[in-house]
C-alpha cells in the first residue's frame, strides 16, 4: 500500500492534473481551428473557381499587375505595327503619285512641244503652197492666151477660178474669152459668189 499523501502534495497533484487538462484541451482546440481555416481557404478557393468558369473570366491568381502590363505591351506593339505599316503603304502610294504626276508633266510638255511642232510645219507648208501658187499665177498671167486657154480648159472650174481671182483682170479676161462658153459661165459664177461673200467694207 502506498503513502498516505499529506495535504501539500495532494494539492501540488491537483494543479498539476489540472495544467495537464487545460493543456490538452488547448491542444485539440488549435488543431481543430487549423483544420477548419484549411477547410474555410479551400472551400474559398473552390468557390472562386467554380464563378470564374462561369463567367468566362481566369481565376483572380493568374489576373496579376504582371500580366496586366504584358498584355498591354502587347497590344501597343500590335498597334505601333500597324501604324508603321499604313505609314509605309502611304508612303509607297505618295512616292508612286509623284512618279505619275512627272510621268503626266512630262507627257504634256512633250505634247505641247508636238503641238507648236505641228503649227510650225503647217505654217511652213501653208507659206509653200501660197508661195507656189503665187508663182503659178505669175507664170499663169505671163504665158501666152492662148497657150493659158488650154491649160485653163483641162482644170476643174474652182480650181480654175482660184488662179483667175488672183490674177491681173487684164489676163483673167483674155483667158476666159478663149474659154469655151459653158466652162467660162461656170467659173464666172463661182468668182461672183466668192466676191459676194467678201465684205463689203
Amino acid at each position: 500500500m502506498s503513502a498516505p499523501k499529506t495535504p501539500r502534495e495532494g494539492k501540488g497533484h491537483d494543479r498539476r492534473a489540472r495544467r495537464r487538462g487545460i493543456v490538452g484541451r488547448s491542444a485539440l482546440t488549435l488543431i481543430a481551428m487549423c483544420f477548419m481555416g484549411s477547410f474555410v481557404v479551400r472551400v474559398a478557393a473552390e468557390t472562386g473557381m467554380a464563378l470564374a468558369a462561369e463567367t468566362g473570366d481566369e481565376p483572380a491568381a493568374t489576373q496579376t499587375p504582371v500580366t496586366d502590363i504584358a498584355r498591354l505591351v502587347q497590344s501597343l506593339k500590335e498597334r505601333e505595327d500597324l501604324i508603321a505599316e499604313r505609314e509605309a503603304a502611304l508612303e509607297e502610294r505618295a512616292q508612286t503619285l509623284a512618279i505619275a504626276e512627272d510621268q503626266i508633266r512630262k507627257n504634256l510638255e512633250a505634247l505641247e512641244q508636238a503641238e507648236a511642232d505641228l503649227k510650225s510645219m503647217i505654217a511652213l507648208s501653208a507659206e509653200a503652197a501660197e508661195n507656189d501658187i503665187e508663182k503659178l499665177t505669175s507664170l499663169y498671167e505671163n504665158m501666152k492666151p492662148k497657150e493659158a486657154v488650154a491649160v485653163f480648159a483641162a482644170m476643174e472650174p474652182n480650181f480654175a477660178a482660184g488662179f483667175l481671182g488672183r490674177m491681173r483682170s487684164d489676163a483673167a479676161a483674155a483667158i476666159l474669152a478663149g474659154l469655151d462658153p459653158e466652162q467660162a459661165y461656170a467659173i464666172s459664177v463661182i468668182l461672183a459668189g466668192r466676191n459676194a461673200n467678201a465684205p463689203t467694207q
